[in-house]
């Protein structure tokens, strides 16, 4: 009964993981994942490195460039995320056209944008027209460009199945121009239709869709992901599937990484402009103290086995895994210690991140460390991580040496209760 369970849990969670929706999101913020990066360097240059070499108005004139880059990264986030998920999801859907769903998402995405927006003037700020604004395209509207991107793709999907909508100019055309008017009309269509749900919103409530997005479903949305208890649980349910074998990205990908990411853009944000950032738990966060070593803080694990373990076949596991683990990549640990389906690790592997977490909230929140401020790879090394998330406060890496110490020590009775269940195992199949 419990083999049929566990067998039946896995299958769905797999799909889960493997919907088209879900891979595509991934896809599209995997794609725009290096932009946030060089944002986070353009932070450290202009606040950590630029003060040491220039002051007063060239300090000034020299931060254009980090300035510049954010304008191009952050301050876009939205726009850019919108047509890479269509790209994406079309392309995932079989879609002849990927490049055209592409295009038809960002037009979508800025016909629903207002049409008077208020801006900065003198100390105050002037409604105006024929402008678009960073706040309706960059990080705090990043969940709309989502939206946009997946759902004005279906409807152009949709639209475009429908064989009388369809424009063909024979063979004799050129294939590009060809495929262009083949979705002429479902494009056509699909602008339109938001176009009209703009207006009909504008009329009765007096708002436009981007509002309505952000009011009604991401602000919501993101209260949950980036709640203290909200993320512990996702992350930790994100954990627990991994030990059966399913990547914990079926549930941070489409539920905790798109808010944590809207978190340190933010936090980035504040930071380039001097102000005190926002949010605690952030993506960079989540990598620097809750995932040392990757998913699990196995880092700990390696330590463990390598100045404990007498067991052989474990020992070099952990001298395989070590390389890897270092850069965060734990699949060799995950599948070949193994930690799936192994009770014993499953236990820590889910509970060790948690506790690192509180810890490194709490001591965040005291004000103890710097919040994380840059946007680093997830496949920055411990301690380095949080040197450079928290733009060169020296108290982050020291706790994440506490961290991984006290990840050790809980790991320690887990890993001799495996290798005894291992003896015992060899001891009944001899």
């Amino acid at each position: 009964m419990n083999s049929k369970f566990m067998n039946k849990f896995v299958e769905i969670a797999s799909k889960i993981g493997n919907q088209v929706h879900l891979r595509s999101l991934r896809d599209a913020f995997a794609t725009i994942i290096p932009m946030f990066i060089l944002a986070g360097l353009a932070v450290l240059i202009n606040n950590v490195l630029f003060p040491f070499i220039f002051s007063g108005e060239t300090l000034t004139v020299a931060q254009d460039f980090g300035n510049s880059i954010n304008n191009g990264t952050l301050n876009i986030a939205g726009l850019l995320l919108c047509p890479t998920i269509a790209y994406f999801l079309s392309s995932n859907k079989g879609f002849a056209n990927p490049i055209s769903a592409a295009v038809v998402a960002m037009a979508t995405y800025i016909t629903i944008m207002p049409l008077a927006v208020d801006v900065p003037f003198n100390e105050s700020t002037i409604e105006t027209t024929g402008a678009l604004t960073y706040e309706n395209l960059g990080t705090e509207a990043m969940f709309v460009g989502i939206i946009i991107g997946l759902v004005a793709t279906e409807v152009l999907l949709a639209l475009n199945k429908t064989k009388v909508l369809r424009i063909n100019l024979g063979e004799q055309v050129p294939p590009a121009v060809s495929k262009s008017f083949s979705t002429m009309l479902p494009a056509i269509i699909t602008v339109s239709l938001f176009a009209a749900l703009s207006l009909l919103l504008q009329i009765t409530l007096n708002m436009d869709l981007i509002t309505l997005i952000v009011t009604l479903i991401q602000q919501p949305l993101r209260a949950v992901g980036t709640s203290l208890l909200g993320y512990l649980f996702l992350y930790s349910f994100g954990n627990l599937l991994f030990t059966f074998g399913i990547h914990q990205s079926v549930i941070n990908g489409p539920f905790t990484e798109p808010f944590l990411t809207q978190n340190i853009n933010e936090n980035m944000i504040a930071y380039s402009q001097g102000t005190e950032p926002p949010n605690i738990l952030t993506i960079s966060f989540q990598t620097s103290f809750a995932q040392m070593g990757g998913t699990g803080a196995t880092i700990c694990l390696l330590i463990a086995i390598l100045i404990f373990s007498r067991m052989k076949s474990y020992r070099e596991m952990a001298k395989l895994s070590l390389a890897p683990g270092l850069f965060e990549i734990n699949e060799p640990v995950i599948f070949g210690l193994p930690i799936v389906f192994n009770i014993p690790m499953i236990i820590p592997f889910v509970i060790i991140p948690i506790i690192q977490t509180l810890i490194a909230y709490v001591v965040t929140a005291l004000g103890w460390i710097s919040k994380t401020v840059v946007f680093i790879p997830w496949v920055t090394p411990p301690v380095i991580s949080g040197y450079l998330a928290t733009a060169g406060d020296w108290r982050a890496p020291i706790l994440q040496i506490i961290l991984i110490a006290l990840g050790v020590i809980i790991y320690l009775p887990f890993l001799k209760i495996s290798e005894r269940v291992l003896k015992r195992q060899a001891e009944m199949n001899s």
